[in-house]
Order: C-alpha cells, then sequence, then structure tokens
C-alpha cells in the first residue's frame, strides 16, 4: 500500500470512529472559519442577529450584545428578561454580564424595570470605572444612560406567579421548556472572542437572589490567548465551581474545547448531590473549535458559522 493511501484510509477511519462516538454532538474537531456564534440552548434569532451584527461591524462583542438582546425583549421567554418569572415576592429581577477580547468585562445584577440588561452591563464595561453595579444603584445609572423604565412582568408571568404563591414550593425544574439563561460566544472577523450572558434568574427565587449570571469567570469568561466559556442551569453551582474560567484555564492547558467542558461537570458531580439539577457549558477556542457537555440530558445548543444556523444536542454525564 502507498503511504499516502494509507494516510488517507487512516484519517478517514478516525473520523468515522470519531463521529460514532458522539452522534448527539455537531463535529466540532475541525477549526472553523471565522466568525463563528454558538449559544445555549435554542436560540436560533439569537444567533442570526448575532450573524447579523457580524456582518455590519465584523466585532464579537457587538455580535453578543446583539443576540443577547434577542430573548430579553421576547415575552414568550419565560427565563430571561421581558416576560420572564418573578421572584417570590412577583419582582422581575434582572443579571447579566458582557466581557470583551481586552479583558474588559461590565455587569448589573438585581436590575429591575430596564428591557436590555445586556447593554447596561456593556455601558457598565465602557462608561465607569467599576466591573459590577447592582440594585438600585444599576438602575440609576441606566436611567442616566437614557435606558427608559419600562414593566417588565407580562400577564402571563404575573398569573404564573399567582399560581405558584398558592403553595409557594420553591423547586428548580430541570431543563425548564429546554430553555434558561442565555449565554453566548462569538469569534469575530478578525478572530477575538467575546462572551455574554443574561437572565431573570430562578422563577419564584428569593427576593435579592443572584446566581452565576452576572459574575465574570462564572457565567462567561473569555481570553483572547486560548478562548472563552459560558455557562446555564443552576447557577448556585456553576457559581461555587467557577466553571467558565476553569474551562478556560483546562483549554490553557491544552484541553480541548470538549475535554474542558466534561471536565468542569466533572468537578460538580464528584462533589455535588447533582441528580437533581442541570447544568451546562459550552467553549470555544480560538481555532472555532467547540465543545458541549451537561449534567443530564437536554442540554441543547445554537451554533452558526458560514451564515448557517443549527441546533444540536450536548452530550451529558448521566446516562
Amino acid at each position: 500500500m502507498k503511504r499516502r493511501t494509507f494516510i488517507q484510509q487512516t484519517s478517514a477511519l478516525a473520523g468515522i470512529s470519531a463521529l460514532a462516538s458522539n452522534q448527539s454532538v455537531a463535529s466540532n474537531n475541525t477549526a472553523a472559519e471565522f466568525p463563528v456564534v454558538i449559544s445555549t440552548w435554542k436560540n436560533e434569532k439569537a444567533n442570526q442577529a448575532a450573524w447579523a451584527s457580524l456582518q455590519k461591524t465584523g466585532r464579537a462583542l457587538d455580535a453578543v450584545e446583539a443576540g443577547a438582546r434577542i430573548p430579553e425583549a421576547d415575552p414568550n421567554d419565560t427565563s430571561v428578561g421581558y416576560g420572564g418569572f418573578p421572584d417570590r415576592d412577583g419582582n422581575v429581577t434582572l443579571d447579566a454580564c458582557i466581557m470583551d477580547e481586552k479583558g474588559n468585562a461590565g455587569s448589573v445584577t438585581f436590575l429591575q424595570h430596564i428591557m436590555h440588561p445586556i447593554s447596561v452591563a456593556r455601558a457598565v464595561m465602557e462608561k465607569t470605572p467599576h466591573v459590577m453595579l447592582s440594585g438600585e444603584g444599576a438602575l440609576q445609572f441606566a436611567l442616566s444612560q437614557g435606558f427608559k423604565k419600562e414593566n417588565l412582568l407580562t400577564e402571563t408571568a404575573k398569573k404564573a406567579w399567582i399560581e405558584w404563591k398558592k403553595e409557594s414550593k420553591y423547586e428548580p425544574k430541570i431543563n425548564i421548556e429546554r430553555h434558561d439563561t442565555i449565554g453566548l460566544l462569538a469569534l469575530g472577523t478578525k478572530g477575538e472572542i467575546s462572551g455574554a450572558c443574561t437572565t431573570s434568574g430562578l422563577a419564584f427565587k428569593m427576593h435579592g437572589r443572584v446566581g452565576d449570571s452576572p459574575v465574570i469567570g462564572a457565567a462567561v469568561f473569555c481570553d483572547d490567548e486560548v478562548g472563552g466559556a459560558c455557562a446555564t442551569g443552576l447557577g448556585e453551582f456553576v457559581l461555587k465551581t467557577l466553571g467558565s474560567f476553569l474551562i478556560v484555564e483546562l483549554m490553557r492547558n491544552g484541553r480541548t474545547p470538549q475535554q474542558a467542558c466534561e471536565e468542569a461537570i466533572m468537578r460538580i458531580v464528584k462533589r455535588y448531590n447533582y441528580k437533581e439539577f442541570q447544568i451546562g457549558y459550552l467553549a470555544m477556542n480560538k481555532k472555532g473549535e467547540y465543545g458541549a457537555y451537561a449534567i443530564q440530558k437536554g442540554f441543547n445548543y445554537t451554533l452558526t458559522k458560514a451564515g448557517i444556523t443549527k441546533v444540536y444536542e450536548s452530550d451529558y454525564y448521566m446516562k
């Protein structure tokens, strides 16, 4: 057999083997051309908005902000922004963060009455000396920047809250409606990476509760030398393990994005009673290679490259 033929056949067999071992996950071991957008859950419209932004400015930061704004303004999305289910006192409280390729970051927590917390988070990053603003202070800042105060509690969310109050039982749901927090990562046309995350948090949470979504290193982390990661699910456990930062550091030390996501999940399942909740991670390195992994079945993610947007099922631990 000629050497060239042997190499070609060996490469083909290796590719078939890799595909057979993980059919639910998109083929993610081939470097993608820039730009690329990836987001948690079934968020085609968010990805498409991010992609459209990339066609205009080419910048990853603009893309993740544009993508996050889509579910924030969707009254039918009960876990992000307008239409999000309230806390146990009937208040819609919002958390968001954003991070660019230079290590700059902005965040808001416990923000009320503002439709687009992700844009407020970007304003915190670009117009203040701080990283995080919270509560009334975040609201005052948003209003000073021209954001409008609005009622974000829809009639649907209000009715769900009233129904919940009959028993007032707090019980986080795994893969609630197959979406919750949206986390996004994007590689811009120059190959730079940025990330964002936005949420209205857990339905009927304690008033004042803040999860991982506004915390840099937990919900989102980007390093332009390595890549980025984002998280979704029950934020308390992402916070306890700083999952996104961990994933980026694992990639820095040689793990593939897929391997890094799997290791971050293992850090949780080795220490905590994981069977009653869900965590899902996404990661992407500077080559455009990506990975996805979750504790439970049911986590999906949306990928856009070359202008084509598709939803894929993530691999998971509990089988």
